[in-house]
């Protein structure tokens, strides 16, 4: 794990940010003085890569407070909840997962911090302070940098502190982070939403579109390298803004160019996009730019324009096909990836049907599939679901049958051939095998004595499933 200090620049910046972290630093160092311990901490992280993003940054804080990790099986002094709203299903897991860690806190003397995107709605604020009194301190996605200054309020007087901000504010920059992996990071290039999908949380639990400035994320990515890091993985709720509030056109691509002249960075991905900001001089860039990879990973909700209207996403079926059409001329072997709702409102068989006829005409490579989730708040939550549970289960299963057939005979295309693998580690499942991803984004399973975590290595696939590729190492790259 890789704890990168805050720089010169924030201190001048945000001297109460430090000043914080300093007086809880020294909190912390009384303590180890007093008891001869090291207060630990642990996070669990729930939702998108903004998450794990945020997650980062909130080890990175911790880290600089005088705080040790460890992990999620290990009893911890402070334990962190990186919350997601974007479905019902993911409020429930987190609820049910404080509500098991009573009996930890009691016998440890543990307590809870909860924030992130479930924390920006005010009922769930509510429910938290009124049934989950091992919840200590609460904030939201607008203040993550105010955490030091909590933490030191909640240490000081044993009372809860909650503190969410109802808006966005500016980009604090260069905060400590504590990254996951050294051979690889997450990037985070845009923050917000004005997209407004009518079935979507996330602009209201995470503001309005704000961009970071092309100067401080070359600064972060030429750091990254510096430190031997190989991937970069762009972040945002909509990459294909990137800039528009910054009165930049064409921003996005003028970045990837600018990345793509930085020495060590060996691959770029970026995600997510929306359709409608795909534009031609992002097409033109992925085409061009050696190391963006040959993936995309596109949204398309659903297939029906009638239903797509209803969601507010400012595109037709048929746009969106003739869009697949242009990338795929521009990059021939690209890997493409969706989202998909099944039982929106309103959906009909003709509508289904129609999602079903772009998924056989665009051949996914992968896509994540969802039963519509109402999110109260969102002006869907209003719509009648007027479609019965069996039907939608029924459209779902169908759905998921013809994906993972078609990702399948995909996969199988890759039998006997040699791909580049960037090696993340042994496998979760089976540590004597090493994992890691190609280009296109697959995961790939293989045995190679000889190479390492964060090496790129050929690999020879030599059985394909639908969501994995099974392989023999045949030379270290590089």
């Amino acid at each position: 794990m890789e704890t990168k200090k805050f720089s010169n620049r924030l201190i001048e910046n945000t001297p109460e940010f430090c000043d914080w972290v300093e007086q809880v630093r020294n909190l912390n160092m009384a303590y180890t003085l007093e008891t001869g311990k090291t207060r630990k901490f642990k996070i669990d992280v729930f939702g998108c890569q903004m998450n794990e993003r945020d997650s980062e940054t909130i080890a990175g804080m911790l880290t600089e407070m005088g705080f040790e990790e460890v992990s999620g099986t290990e009893p911890a002094d402070i334990i962190v909840f990186v919350t997601c709203c974007v479905r019902e299903n993911a409020e429930e897991r987190i609820y049910g997962h404080i509500g098991a860690l009573t009996a930890e806190c009691a016998e440890h003397g543990s307590f809870i911090v909860a924030c992130g995107c479930m924390m920006q709605q005010p009922h769930v604020v509510e429910k938290i302070r009124n049934s989950y009194h091992n919840v200590k301190i609460v904030f939201g996605t607008h203040n993550i940098h105010t955490f030091p200054e909590l933490l030191h309020r909640y240490l000081t007087t044993r009372k809860k502190v909650f503190s969410v901000w109802e808006k966005e504010n500016r980009i604090i920059e260069d905060l400590p982070v504590k990254r996951a992996e050294k051979h690889k990071a997450w990037v985070n290039i845009i923050f917000g939403c004005n997209n407004f999908c009518s079935y979507c949380i996330v602009p209201h639990v995470r503001g309005r579109e704000r961009s970071r400035s092309m100067d401080d994320i070359l600064a972060e990515i030429k750091a990254l390298a510096e430190d031997g890091c190989k991937e970069v993985t762009l972040l945002g709720q909509n990459v294909n803004s990137y800039g528009n509030d910054l009165g930049e056109k064409d921003l996005f691509a003028r970045l990837l160019y600018a990345i793509e002249d930085i020495d060590g960075i060996k691959r770029v991905r970026f995600m997510t996009s929306h359709p409608k900001d795909l534009s031609d001089s992002l097409i033109d860039a992925m085409k061009n730019c050696s190391k963006v990879c040959n993936h995309l990973h596109l949204p398309l909700q659903s297939g029906s324009t009638r239903i797509l209207e209803k969601m507010n996403r400012k595109y037709t079926k048929e746009h969106y096909l003739s869009l697949v059409e242009k990338i795929r001329k521009a990059v021939p072997d690209i890997a493409l990836t969706t989202d998909i709702i099944v039982g929106f409102p309103g959906e009909t068989e003709e509508d289904f049907g129609d999602t079903l006829d772009v998924v056989r005409k665009v051949r996914f490579d992968a896509a994540f599939m969802f039963i519509y989730s109402p999110r109260k708040g969102t002006p869907a939550a209003k719509l009648e679901q007027d479609i019965p549970s069996d039907i939608i289960s029924r459209r779902f299963k169908e759905l998921v049958d013809l994906q993972t057939a078609i990702s399948t005979e995909l996969a199988k295309k890759t039998e006997g051939q040699i791909l580049e693998v960037l090696v993340d580690g042994p496998s979760k499942q089976n540590p004597g095998v090493l994992s890691g991803r190609t280009r296109t984004n697959r995961l790939v399973n293989f045995r190679a004595e000889w190479i390492e975590k964060g090496d790129f290595a050929e690999v020879e696939i030599i059985r394909a499933g639908a969501f994995w590729l099974e392989g023999r190492g045949v030379r270290k790259i590089g």
